[in-house]
């Protein structure tokens, strides 16, 4: 097969996939191109099938070369290393709308790994890299139901842009992940300032009219590189024999039905069903003792596969046919909820904050300029002052595992946490603090980075952060059957795993700030999305006022452990004198005062301190630095140099230095002056005259009391030195001259 490319124009640029000229050892890759940044993507298979599992194997990479953008890695040896938080939520992206279009039962290994060869700075690459997903699978020889294309959608003035370039992004209400077949949605991830339902439909909408054009565009590519002709590989499930499940199902569908009715908790259910799939596997073993040829079926795999199905059918029938739940509730109800705030003394802010069996209990910490996190890819380097970290730790579900690092699940749901708050987060102007939440989920039982939302806006009042209202998160589920369709408010864990759809969506009374779809079927119809939105609303606000009755409003003071910040402004050509050479006077400054100090480029200083003594000993410092001459004020001059006959050179400020005239040093006549002032020394002086060349001229007399003949009736002409003689008409002989006229000059 030789290079195909197929091209098409979307939001006024060319979006391009090629095939045949890269990797073309893999079982399928396009190279995918969108204005100046082009990703590669491949698709490979193990020819092994893996009787052993009974899940889709299948892993998604996602990489970011720094060389895409002409930048060298910043780390110590100057490579690439672990994926990125970016690497990763973008790996979720492409892996969340393919999964569910692999046929039940695929058991190979299957890899997606989408390379960034090519980064311009204004269009972001991952959505390029799960269409090429869905176009390297539609090449291969891998089974995929396809295709399935990914845009982004934002909205400018009211107007809906498809892909916005990062720079529109920056004055977009909304940021939204949509992918989708040529009739349904498959995934939505985004966030929004604070958008309405009938908004967020609409996006979709307008997201999905474009997903048909790069749907058509990898069609086209599939036919002229004459992939179509290309026979899949078969999917090679083991069925369980029919006798074999009809004994199975016989021996668990009764317990099975009764346990769904009983309103159980989960801790229960797990029991119940480990011990039920034990006792089931002993009698299976025994019935395959009389059939010989069963005696080299995966018998384990089989039992637990039927046992699934018959849980999977019951839950499914009851919701539909009772309106009933697992736990009792009906379809819209919200499982209990309490919350509570300033648990922990010595956080800045926490909160814990339960409903059902999911709990998080999450702390917030106010940091300085310098807590920011310095954020390297392909973009130019910036920094983020809010952060949301999630940790779910294996005891939240009742269950022991490693706790080696952060897991791809723990970035996506802290993500999704952390963007359905932001919009709510103060500007650094109003509130110039670095912010990092974290929460910690202590149990799970569905939604717990919804429960995350909840605790996190808590928190956030409860550490002063001047956040204007609440913010809370509900997950809603599905239950499809032919036209019979169940939307479920709150979903607990196994209606989650039982369900068809995760559908997150957080916000305030007044909209919607973040959103998260997965659906286990193959598309959604923007209708159910529509009902399931409004049923998120009633759901979200019931929360809030459950909230709001803890805590409605930030507290007015900050904690006494958080640092207090000073923000200060000296002139943007002081900034290298406060910094000193080599930053040593700011190190100075901060050592002896205990503070943290910040400098912008605008001359903005901000100073963290754990009181207020020592802020404003800071403070001093910096504006005693910063200050400007002003005629009449006294400063403590330090003495440059001596220069006889004419008087010294003194620095009054940092960088400011004047004469110090013979004249103004005593009232007395000054025969020596190092009898008054020597090198090094520091001398009160007063500025008398700013000259208009810039010159300054300080005096020591002007603040030495005047000599007693002053006092006693002499006339001061100021202070520049000179004092009027007292009149001498008596002296008529002075200097040898003959007594003057009283009229002199005059006629008598």
């Amino acid at each position: 097969m030789g290079i195909v490319k197929v091209s098409c124009q979307l939001g006024g640029r060319e979006y391009s996939i090629e095939t045949g000229r890269f990797a073309k050892l893999a079982d399928g890759s396009v190279m995918v191109q969108y204005g100046e940044t082009m990703v590669l993507v491949t698709v490979c298979a193990s020819p092994d099938v893996r009787p052993d599992v009974d899940f889709l194997p299948l892993t998604v990479e996602y990489r970011e070369k720094s060389s895409a953008a002409g930048k060298i890695p910043g780390s110590f040896f100057r490579r690439e290393g672990r994926p990125t938080e970016k690497e990763i939520l973008s790996a979720r992206l492409i892996d969340r709308p393919i999964r569910p279009m692999f046929p039940e039962g695929w058991r190979a290994d299957t890899q997606v790994v989408a390379t960034v060869f090519s980064a311009d700075d204004k269009n972001e690459p991952n959505s390029l890299g799960m269409v090429g997903a869905s176009a390297a699978l539609l090449l291969s020889d891998i089974p995929f139901d396809g295709p399935v294309s990914e845009v982004h959608v934002g909205r400018i003035n009211g107007t809906f842009v498809i892909n916005p370039t990062y720079q529109e992004l920056e004055v977009s209400d909304m940021e939204i992940t949509v992918a989708g077949t040529d009739d349904s949605i498959v995934m939505v991830e985004g966030m929004a300032k604070e958008i309405s339902e009938d908004d967020f439909i609409a996006a979709l909408e307008f997201a999905h009219e474009n997903i048909r054009v790069l749907n058509q565009l990898q069609r086209e590519l599939l036919e002229k590189a004459g992939g179509g002709k290309r026979p899949h590989r078969p999917v090679q499930a083991i069925p369980c024999p029919p006798d074999l499940e009809h004994f199975i199902r016989g021996r668990v569908t009764k317990p099975l039905n009764h346990m769904i009715h009983s309103s159980s908790s989960k801790e229960a259910r797990s029991e119940f069903r480990k011990k039920l799939l034990d006792e089931t596997l002993l009698a299976v073993q025994q019935f395959v003792l009389d059939h010989d040829d069963y005696a080299e079926l995966p018998i384990v795999q089989l039992t637990s596969r039927v046992v699934s199905d018959v849980e999977y059918e019951l839950m499914r029938k009851m919701i539909l046919t009772e309106g009933r739940r697992l736990d009792g509730r009906g379809l819209t109800d919200i499982r209990p909820i309490t919350c509570e705030v300033g648990l922990l003394p010595r956080t800045h802010g926490s909160a814990l904050f339960t409903r059902g069996e999911t709990q998080s209990l999450t702390t917030v910490t106010l940091g300085t300029k310098q807590d920011e996190q310095i954020v390297d890819g392909l973009l130019p380097t910036y920094e983020r002052r809010y952060m949301l970290h999630y940790n779910f730790p294996p005891y939240s579900t009742g269950e022991v595992g490693r706790m080696t690092g952060v897991s791809r699940r723990e970035i996506g749901h802290g993500n999704l946490a952390e963007r359905a708050l932001q919009p709510l987060i103060p500007s650094e102007e109003e509130f110039p603090y670095t912010i990092r939440i974290v929460s910690d989920i202590l149990e799970s039982n569905g939604s717990s980075s919804m429960a995350t939302v909840c605790a996190g806006s808590l928190a956030c009042m409860d550490a002063g952060i001047p956040i204007k209202k609440q913010v809370a998160g509900i997950a809603m589920g599905l239950i499809t059957e032919g036209d019979q369709v169940a939307i479920l408010s709150d979903i607990l864990g196994d209606e989650d795993h039982l369900g068809d759809m995760d559908f997150k969506v957080a916000g305030t009374a007044d909209g919607i700030t973040a959103c998260q779809m997965d659906i286990k079927i193959k598309g959604l119809s923007l209708e159910i999305v529509r009902r399931a939105l409004a049923q998120a609303r009633e759901g979200r606000l019931h929360i809030l006022r459950i909230m709001n009755e803890c805590i409605d409003k930030p507290r007015p003071e900050l904690s006494r452990y958080a640092p207090r910040l000073t923000t200060i402004k000296i002139p943007v050509e002081m900034i290298g004198t406060v910094i000193g050479p080599g930053g040593a006077t700011i190190r100075e400054i901060t050592k002896q005062t205990n503070t943290e100090i910040s400098i912008e480029e605008d001359g903005t200083v901000i100073i963290a301190a754990v009181n207020q003594e020592n802020a404003q000993m800071a403070i001093d410092w910096i504006k005693g630095l910063t200050r400007e001459p002003e005629l009449g004020e006294v400063y403590h001059a330090k003495v440059k140099e001596v220069r006889e006959g004419l008087g010294a050179i003194v620095e009054f400020l940092p960088k400011k230095q004047g004469l110090l005239h013979i004249s103004q040093i005593a009232h007395e006549r000054v025969h020596n002056i190092l009898d008054y002032v020597k090198p090094g020394d520091i001398v009160e002086l007063k500025l008398i005259e700013i000259q208009p060349d810039g010159k300054f001229r300080l005096s020591r007399k002007a603040l030495l009391p005047p000599p007693e003949d002053v006092i006693n009736g002499g006339n001061r002409s100021g202070e520049s030195g000179r004092f009027e003689r007292p009149s001498r008409s008596g002296d008529s002989h002075r200097h040898g001259s003959p007594p003057r006229s009283p009229h002199r000059g005059g006629r008598r």
